[in-house]
């Protein structure tokens, strides 16, 4: 018998970006925070609760395993007293994830899934001319599905109990840095899946947001007086390329977007998106063309749109959602995230405790590809 997974939470881009920044430090020391958390796909489980609860606080530190100091520079025993230590620590810097701004998050579904079904209600009739003894015609249905695998990542980290009193010594919070790296490693991973999807052993495909089989085929734009890329072209040129893509929005969608109205993204390449930026002799920009013309558009970018069709520069434009086209939503591109990050456990020994964590990701479906028009070569 067929079950229909329960849509625990839909965010759209905006939301997402929002929860992104809230979600930096949660006090686990309280069921209800649990819970609300699963709502957005971070699940901890009976088990692992109760195993952090044994091993330590929730909020207490933890030290990161393989702590090596060097030696102390020069040769001259007065060294020590001639330094000052600048304050903070600088971080090491990973590229922007910006699925989550582009394309919200969906959670649905469960970590130990297989597989995440979604279906396609076709409705069927023609309506004729009315007749007292003609055969009466009669309305039907379709229903087909879109089926997508569903792929789980691990991280974790080991703690030692020397490399924790020595981290202590030297003012890192090995715990907090340790824990943040399994994040951020789970993170990039799903950030990726989203846009590329994930060729491995799962039983049905992922795609992602560059390469879902519904996407729409890219129009290369003309070219201009000096080029076709965006860096060469002219304010009324770009504006053009634009507007090409509006009007298309329009006429495939046979009048359900309309783009001064309907909230659309706009992600453009990130090597050409600051070009909209380009005035003309009035000191008019295409950027602020569109902000005017049509508000309802947001710009945004992503390096993954960066050489994406053999070597060239691309943007979109897209629906954020579609009203009364089903019952599912409204999505058009929908990345849909069973768990965001869920705490497997804490395993104590003599002079170790390991953790592990993990998610689980179905990568992108594109729901509705009559909202979305892809430009190439700009």
């Amino acid at each position: 018998m067929r079950k229909t997974s329960t849509v625990h939470k839909r965010l759209s881009p905006a939301a997402a970006g929002l929860l992104k920044s809230k979600l930096r430090g949660v006090a686990m020391d309280s069921a209800d925070n649990v819970r609300s958390l699963a709502k957005v796909g971070i699940h901890v489980s009976d088990f692992a609760a109760q195993s952090y609860a044994q091993a330590y606080g929730m909020d207490a530190a933890v030290s990161i395993p393989g702590l090596t100091v060097n030696a102390a520079q020069g040769n001259s025993p007065y060294m020590q007293f001639l330094q000052s230590w600048l304050p903070g620590q600088v971080q090491v810097i990973t590229a922007a994830r910006k699925a989550d701004e582009l394309m919200g998050v969906v959670t649905a579904g469960a970590w130990e899934d297989e597989e995440i079904i979604q279906e396609i209600l076709e409705l069927v009739g023609v309506a004729q001319p009315y007749t007292d003894h003609g055969n009466i015609p009669l309305s039907s249905w379709n229903l087909t599905y879109e089926k997508r695998g569903v792929v789980r990542f691990e991280e974790g980290f080991q703690v030692g109990e020397l490399e924790g009193l020595r981290s202590g010594r030297i003012g890192v919070n090995s715990a907090d840095a340790k824990r943040q790296a399994a994040s951020l490693a789970l993170e990039i991973s799903r950030n990726r899946v989203a846009f590329f999807g994930y060729n491995g052993a799962t039983s049905y495909p992922i795609y992602g947001y560059m390469n879902d089989p519904n996407l729409p085929a890219y129009v290369t734009v003309p070219a201009g007086a000096a080029g076709a890329t965006w860096d060469k072209k002219t304010f009324s040129e770009q504006v053009r390329d634009i507007l090409t893509g509006l009007s298309a929005l329009r006429v495939q969608s046979k009048e359900v977007i309309d783009p001064t109205a309907t909230p659309i993204i706009m992600a453009v390449a990130s090597e050409k998106v600051d070009f909209l930026s380009t005035p003309n002799d009035l000191g008019e920009t295409a950027y602020d063309w569109l902000k005017q013309n049509y508000p309802n558009v947001t710009v945004k970018s992503a390096i993954e749109l960066n050489n994406a069709n053999g070597g060239a520069d691309v943007f979109y434009l897209y629906a954020e959602t579609v009203g009364d086209s089903g019952t599912d939503g409204g999505g058009v591109i929908d990345q849909i995230v069973p768990s965001r990050f869920r705490a497997l456990g804490v395993d104590t020994s003599c002079k170790m405790v390991t953790e592990d964590f993990t998610n689980a990701t179905a990568g992108v479906l594109v729901k509705r590809p009559f909202a979305i028009y892809r430009a190439s070569g700009i």
